[in-house]
């Protein structure tokens, strides 16, 4: 009946009405087969809405007033019934999606309703009335919402999902899957997908708008509930597999899988430990696991392809917990490991596991275990894949050092990497990348791991003790081996001070070493005196006391690694084999420092220390207080007795030490700076007297403790006092630095500018540090990697004066030091971080970084992606303010990408030209008053800098020049000194590049005249020759570079070399290197004389300037300027003069702090253009006796007969020569019959002197020597692998004659013929990935020929010439490989020999043998790693070299070779499609729509997934391979082509990649496919 106040009702054919009646007949139809009361249905909005007529009541289909349900087979007679009573059916179907979803939740647990449910839906589907795509997004999503909101406690109806809220966005027809609904945790990232209701068009899933799903009031969706849900929903969707679903829906189904598979078990093992009781697997659990499992294996079913097995490989399915309690989940999880280790094996370098320490990864992913923490997650955790970087996945360092479990591979990896770098000694830079501060040193343990490839303090702890126990074995050898102590205690103060390095720890472990090998070890005292320098650092004294007041039990654990401490001691006085009494004493007395410095903080300690320990301490003292009776202690004169005497001092009493140091130094006194003529000034200047400085032997003894002490107290005098040092101090506080790097050596401007803000603003202290660091501290900053932050510094202080006036000295000063930092840093580097505004550079500076990127890129390439990136803005920035335009013949030289921005840039000559003619009379007249011979208006010379205008004071020289004629004696020369030190230093620049384009304008037009020309040039070097030799008013090195910047003029080269062979330059230059001596500063030992300023730099220089100059002159500026003018020549074909410039120079350019880099760059950049003769004197001009050339070397390069390539022997030696030094050693276990345990990194025996020719004196290749004493590539390693490159730069042979020799030696080499000491010398390289640890083989990024450091194909790299070659040469040796040309192997057979070539590299490497294959392959892949960004394109020369493949072997070695190439070409998106591309087409030819060949497609699904991971690599940006990465557009349109051209079966199984969403889940789920291809 009605109610007679019920509101009103909308009429019942309204769509509304229809749409909740359609909605409450299925809710009855269902409530009555599953036997629901209708009190328990759930409660409807408004009941009287849907009351319906007694003659719509009449038509209902309704059951007997009984309890009896009716059976199964009426449903579909039910629902047929209820079909026909609507005539709209869309009404009936849009309801139907959301009932069934809502009853299947609702019968979930309910086992009979749960079966009448899924015969439901079988029912449904054989009338076709159920859109599996929509039901199953819906149920899925339906399923999401519940378990994310179903753990709240009294979950309320408005939180259980609604269609129209929560899961569905419905907007004009269009419905969007929500980030929150359906694919929150998928792979595919269906978020974005919208949906519309044309299927045929896009192939999109139609959703129609459904109704609200009800649930009871206050539904929670406990934990049991939630597992009958997924195995109910699994049932579905095996029942939906059956039908055609389309690609998003297998992807949405694969997604939730893969989350129910990773946490199948987290509900029970929250409930277990909830109630306290040991988890088991249990019934349900696995039957819903196994659902899971057989949904999974019906997706990545071969035969259908509905997902790639790839999907498996990037998830996070293969690191489950528990992954390994039930049988049905591990076959899956071993062949995802399996497949996965496929694809590792691909991406990862042959030589990768020879020669690279570095580590693998595992992955983590943290939506995976969210719900996990602590202990469950620390279980989580496994050993990383031994392969680096697998897939691409990030490197988290700390966390991967921390998992590598002791002797794995990994750990040995990292070993071989540690003891390397503790031998060889890389810069502190390089060990900052990648130590980590011990955990106990910690003072949050729980923070945050910072990515990057790292040592663990385990590992560093195990290298350092095995090279102390390496160097104790060196002990009673022949060899000296006091300077590598002296190395490896600097890097030890610095690794402990770092914290780097558990300190207890290494005693405890060293003291167990010893006492294990106590018989081996010699009995001597270096361990003592290397604890000793440690021993005042705060870890080691918190180590070590003993608070007396408050005993603690940390207190028993100092004493016991102090009394370790003590017993490392050893009181056998002839332990030390050295001649050098000096070291004897120090080591016989250094125990007594120890003694003394544990009495001080250690009582407890004082039991465990012998009566002579303290004898010798009284003895020391008594030694000090005889020789400090003097008023002096003279340091110059000690006998080898007192100076191991004062060492001991140093150890024990530093104070008195320093003291008396600081004493000597200033024992001359002090006196006033004489007043020179050209400067008035009332000032006092007070300057130290000279003296001797300490000398390096006396220094390197000296403890570290008391040389930073000396080093801060030092440079506070030199800074921070009133009175200018002497030379000897500042040489002294240069030494400090030199000998311990590690321990003492901080940036200059940071440090200085931190304690005074405004130190700098004092002019002599700004220019002492600017000599300090261009002519003493140079190397250092290379070494030490910072020489690009010194070159902003320094850029910063050039912007700031370049337009002050009369600030020449400074200016200049700064301005060479950047000229060589810039020609120095062979990396790219950015004139401004930001990118941002034009460069703070000069003109100069502005050119120079143009020639010095020419040289870095041609020469070594651009390693990275981002600096290619970068380099557009940067070359912008420079050029912005640059008003230079090269000449064709420089620019041919040049590197296309350089080239190309310059080419078409405006010549500004004819601009300046014509300026210059409108000016002339002006200046001309301005000229003439100024500079009038008989002196003029001294009042003018005031006048003109005051009021001339700028325009006309940028022609002062160009005018003077004019007035000369040839005769310097026609110009007041003062007045125009004058004029020119009231000038800007960077007007002076521009009047000498704008007189330099007058007065070759001058002669072009005075030989139309008739004038000639050899007149012509005797007037322009009469003129230049007053300004800048005779009368010193400009700067020689900018005029030599304005002209040589205009060689495209016929007479500017011709100048320069008049200019260079002039007589009073060559005697200035020889008065140079007379006073200058020898260029190993640090040998001088005599008192320094001080030359004074007008003489050392001349008038324009010296200015008004007081100030004495230290090691200034100004020649040294012209060192730079040498090498440019010999590229200029060579770029001109003037190698004959070239020629001539050096034989005049060489004795010059040997104080080039950059020589052997100017060597081996012109080499490499004018390669295949220069002749004989300039090679050898190129090579003249380096230090031949330091340099380890090979001993046929000089013999091959000055060969009468080129023709002839030097035999292979010479290659080998070569090689062997980088094998020695450069590489780490392979493998770490001991020898049989070593002693003390000794590792092999350690027990390569030293590196045999050869003698060369007398034309190039007697190298010595002594590895042990300091950075310093190296010329400049920095360290040994890094020394001896730039000398390999020189020397394949010399050879007067072909590229190809090089190339083939180096090529047949990898081929045939083997490890039984070619072993050392243990170490299988492979020449492999050890190129790698970007931000592992590179084996430290040099100094820096910065000293370094490419930022990763390599050995075997820099050389190579050298020239792009050689890199074509070089690939030609090795695909041809694997083409004719006989297991590969011999037609009568069976594919089998080829396929095993691959595998064990290729594939897995440990298999050589364990056993000691090795194949041609996998040799060459693994020098293409340490060439490969090492190639300049550009030079990449090379790699398609490569594959087509084997095409047509003719086996799937060759195939694989195709995959094999580019696949470790992939990070790099992720990155050039050009190259990467190409290279792609060509892959296909190799397939194309085994497995094309016409080829017969017999291998089926599953025994190619290595390849199938290598190709799929290199497709989403690309789609990251060359980044690590994510859950979920998406391929490019352009990338799945190249592949959708590509495999059209494959077999119908091979074709199936890449059908994903492509751009059809009717075959592919990664065109169906990309979120910006339809955009891009259109």
């Amino acid at each position: 009946m009605d109610h007679p106040n019920k509101r009103e009702t909308p009429p019942r054919s309204s769509p509304s009405h229809q749409f909740r009646h359609a909605r409450a007949v299925l809710i009855d139809l269902f409530n009555l087969y599953l036997g629901v009361s209708r009190t328990l249905r759930p409660k409807i909005e408004d009941a009287d809405e849907i009351r319906e007529s007694p003659k719509n009541l009449q038509k209902r289909v309704t059951a007997p007033n009984v309890n009896i349900i009716p059976r199964n087979e009426q449903f579909l007679l039910d629902f047929e019934k209820i079909r026909e009573q609507f005539q709209d059916q869309d009404q009936l179907r849009m309801n139907l999606d959301s009932v069934l979803v809502s009853f299947v939740i609702q019968c979930a647990d309910h086992a009979p309703r749960a079966e009448f449910m899924l015969y439901a839906l079988r029912v449904l589907c054989s009338i076709n009335y159920v859109n599996w795509d929509t039901f199953l997004l819906l149920l899925l999503s339906t399923v999401f919402t519940l378990e994310t909101s179903g753990g709240q406690e009294g979950t309320s109806q408005s939180m259980l999902p609604n269609l129209q809220s929560t899961n569905l966005v419905i907007s004009d027809g269009m419905i969007t899957l929500p980030s929150s609904g359906i694919s929150n945790s998928t792979n595919f990232n269906g978020s974005n997908i919208a949906f519309t209701p044309h299927l045929s068009s896009n192939n999109s899933i139609v959703f129609p708008t459904h109704p609200t799903i009800e649930h009871p009031d206050g539904v929670r969706l406990l934990p049991i509930k939630e597992n009958h849900i997924r195995h109910i929903s699994c049932k579905i969707i095996l029942i939906g597999l059956e039908f055609n679903l389309k690609p998003f829906t297998h992807a949405e189904i694969f997604s939730h899988m893969l989350t129910w598979l990773s946490n199948w078990d987290k509900n029970q093992i929250l409930d277990e430990i909830q109630n306290r009781k040991e988890w088991q697997p249990r019934g349900p659990l696995n039957q819903k696991l196994h659902l899971c499992l057989d949904v999974v294996w019906m997706l990545v079913d071969e035969e259908r392809c509905r997902v790639p097995f790839y999907e498996f490989l990037r998830s996070g399915l293969q690191f489950l917990g528990n992954s390994l309690d039930d049988v049905s989940l591990f076959p899956l999880i071993l062949k995802i490991h399996r497949r996965r280790d496929m694809v590792a094996l691909y991406m990862q370098m042959l030589d990768q596991n020879l020669h690279c320490p570095s580590f693998g990864t595992h992955r983590i992913l943290s939506h995976t275990h969210a719900s996990i923490s602590g202990e469950a997650m620390t279980n989580l955790r496994h050993s990383p894949i031994t392969y680096p970087s697998v897939l691409g996945e990030p490197l988290y360092g700390e966390d991967i050092a921390a998992s590598i479990p002791k002797g794995s591979m990994d750990w040995e990896r990292a070993m071989r990497c540690l003891r390397h770098a503790l031998r060889t000694a890389p810069s502190p830079d390089w060990w900052r990348r990648v130590l980590i501060v011990a955990p106990c040193y910690r003072q949050h343990p729980q923070q945050v791991s910072y990515p990057g490839a790292v040592f663990s303090s385990a590992m560093v702890c195990e290298a350092v003790i095995d090279r102390t126990i390496e160097l104790l074995n060196l002990v009673y050898s022949d060899i000296d081996c006091w300077n590598e102590w002296l190395s490896f205690s600097d890097i030890f103060y610095f690794l402990i001070k770092s914290a780097c390095i558990d300190f207890i720890d290494f005693i405890n472990k060293l003291s167990s070493r010893v006492m294990k090998d106590g018989r081996q070890i010699p009995r001597t005292n270096h361990v003592t005196w290397m604890l000793a320098q440690i021993i005042r650092l705060e870890i080691a004294v918190s180590s070590l006391s003993v608070d007396v007041r408050n005993r603690s039990a940390t207190d028993s654990r100092n004493v016991e690694t102090a009394r370790k401490m003590i017993s490392f001691h050893k009181e056998d006085k002839n332990s030390d084999k050295n001649n050098d009494t000096a070291h004897s004493t120090l080591l016989d007395f250094v125990s007594s420092s120890q003694a003394l410095r544990f009495w001080s903080f250690n009582h407890l300690v004082r039991d465990y220390l012998s009566s002579d320990q303290l004898q010798k301490g009284k003895k020391i003292d008594d030694w000090w207080k005889q020789v400090t009776k003097e008023k002096t202690l003279d340091f110059m004169n000690l006998d080898d007795q007192s100076l191991g005497m004062l060492w001991v001092l140093s150890f024990t009493m530093a104070q008195p030490v320093m003291d008396a140091v600081v004493n000597w130094l200033k024992s001359a006194g002090v006196s006033e700076l004489a007043v020179t003529q050209n400067v008035q000034s009332n000032e006092r200047i007070m300057i130290m007297n000279e003296t001797c400085p300490l000398p390096m032997k006396l220094l390197s003894g000296l403890s570290i403790n008391l040389c930073w002490k000396l080093y801060l107290n030092l440079e506070e005098i030199i800074f921070f006092g009133q009175v200018i040092p002497s030379i000897a101090m500042v040489e002294t506080y240069v030494r400090l630095l030199l000998v311990a790097p590690y321990s003492i050596f901080r940036p200059h401007f940071t440090s200085l500018t931190s304690k005074v803000p405004n130190l700098l603003t004092k002019t002599w202290v700004l220019l002492l540090l600017l000599e300090i660091l261009n002519y003493r501290l140079f190397s250092l900053y290379r070494y030490y990697g910072k020489s690009t932050a010194l070159l902003c510094d320094v850029t910063k202080i050039i912007s700031m004066i370049k337009g002050k006036c009369g600030e020449h000295r400074t200016f200049r000063l700064a301005e060479n030091l950047c000229i060589n930092l810039i020609l120095s840093i062979r990396d790219f580097f950015v004139v401004k971080k930001d990118l941002k505004g034009s460069s703070d550079f000069t003109e100069t500076l502005n050119r120079i970084t143009i020639v010095s990127l020419a040289i870095t890129i041609k020469t070594r390439g651009i390693a990275d992606v981002d600096h290619m990136l970068r380099l557009q803005p940067v070359l912008e920035q420079i050029m912005s303010t640059c008003q230079h335009t090269w000449s064709d013949k420089t620019m041919r030289h040049f590197p296309q990408l350089i080239r190309d921005f310059l080419i078409g840039r405006m010549d500004r000559r004819a601009h300046t030209i014509q300026t210059w003619e409108q000016a002339e009379p002006t200046v001309l007249k301005q000229c003439t008053q100024l500079l009038s011979p008989s002196g003029g208006d001294p009042k003018y010379v005031r006048i003109y800098v005051d009021h001339s205008f700028p325009e006309h004071r940028l022609y002062l020289c160009s005018g003077a020049w004019i007035l000369m004629g040839g005769h310097p004696e026609n110009i007041n020369s003062a007045n125009l000194a004058c004029v020119l030190k009231e000038l800007s230093p960077e007007e002076v620049t521009k009047n000498i590049y704008t007189m330099v384009d007058v007065l070759l304008h001058h002669i072009q037009i005075e030989l139309q005249h008739g004038h000639t020309l050899q007149d012509l040039l005797l007037k322009v070097n009469t003129n230049l020759a007053s300004l800048v030799l005779q009368h010193e008013l400009l700067p020689l090195d900018i005029l030599l570079l304005a002209l040589i910047d205009r060689d495209d003029d016929p007479y500017a080269l011709r100048i320069v070399l008049n200019m260079l062979e002039r007589q009073e330059l060559q005697q200035k230059i020889k008065i140079f290197c007379s006073i200058r001596g020898s260029p190993d500063h640090w040998l001088n030992s005599g008192v320094s004389q001080r030359i004074e300023v007008q003489k050392a730099l001349g008038n324009h220089l010296s200015s008004k300037d007081r100030y004495p100059t230290f090691f200034d002159d100004s020649p040294t500026r012209l060192l730079p300027v040498i090498p440019l003018i010999v590229y200029r020549l060579i770029e001109n074909d003037a190698t004959d003069a070239a020629v001539r410039v050096l034989a005049a120079y060489s004795s010059f350019l040997i104080h080039h702090p950059l020589r052997f880099s100017f060597v081996r760059d012109i080499l490499a950049y004018f390669y295949g253009h220069l002749p004989n003769n300039l090679i050898l004197r190129l090579l003249n001009v380096l230090d031949i006796s330091k340099i380890p050339f090979s001993e046929s070397f000089p013999q091959h390069v000055s060969s009468s007969n080129p023709v002839l390539c030097p035999p292979p022997e010479y290659f080998i030696n070569l090689l062997l020569g980088l094998v020695n030094n450069v590489i780490p050693s392979i493998t770490s276990k001991s020898k049989p019959g070593t002693t003390g345990g000794t590792s092999s990194g350690f027990s390569r025996e030293p590196p045999v002197k050869t003698q060369s020719s007398s034309q190039f004196g007697s190298p010595s290749s002594d590895g042990r020597r300091p950075f310093y004493q190296n010329q400049d590539p920095g360290t040994y390693t890094q020394f001896v692998l730039e000398t390999a490159v020189i020397e394949i730069l010399s050879l007067p042979v072909t590229t190809a004659q090089i190339v083939s020799s180096l090529v047949q030696i990898m081929e045939h080499i083997q490890s039984t013929l070619i072993r050392f000491n243990n170490g299988l010398l492979g020449f492999s390289g050890s190129g790698q990935s970007n931000g592992l640890p590179t084996s430290p083989s040099g100094a820096s990024a910065e000293s370094l020929g490419t930022p990763r450091s390599n050995n075997s194909s820099q050389g190579i790299n050298a020239s792009g010439l050689m890199s074509k070659v070089f690939i030609h040469e090795t695909s041809r040796v694997i083409k004719e490989c006989w297991w590969l040309a011999d037609g009568k192997r069976s594919a089998g057979e080829l396929e095993t020999s691959v595998g064990y070539a290729l594939l897995d590299p440990s298999c050589a490497s364990q056993e000691n043998t090795s194949t041609a294959i996998g040799n060459t392959v693994a020098l293409l892949h340490s060439f490969f790693s090492n190639l300049p960004q550009e030079w990449l394109e090379s790699t398609q020369t490569l594959i087509k070299n084997f095409r047509p493949v003719t086996s799937v072997a060759i195939l694989r070695i195709i995959f094999r070779i580019i696949g470790p190439l992939m990070p790099r070409l992720g990155f050039v998106r050009p190259v990467f499609l190409k290279i792609v591309h060509l892959l296909f087409n190799c397939m194309s030819d085994i497995f094309g729509k016409q080829t017969s060949s017999s291998v089926e497609a599953s025994e190619i699904t290595d390849i199938i997934d290598f190709l799929h991971h290199i497709v989403h690599y690309e789609g990251q940006g060359g980044g690590p391979v994510q859950s979920n990465s998406k391929p490019k557009s352009e990338t799945l349109k190249l592949c959708g082509k590509a495999i059209e051209m494959l077999r119908p079966d091979i074709r199936h199984l890449l059908s994903h990649l492509s751009t059809d969403p009717i075959s592919s889940i990664y065109a169906a789920t990309h979120p910006n496919l339809n955009q891009n291809l259109t």
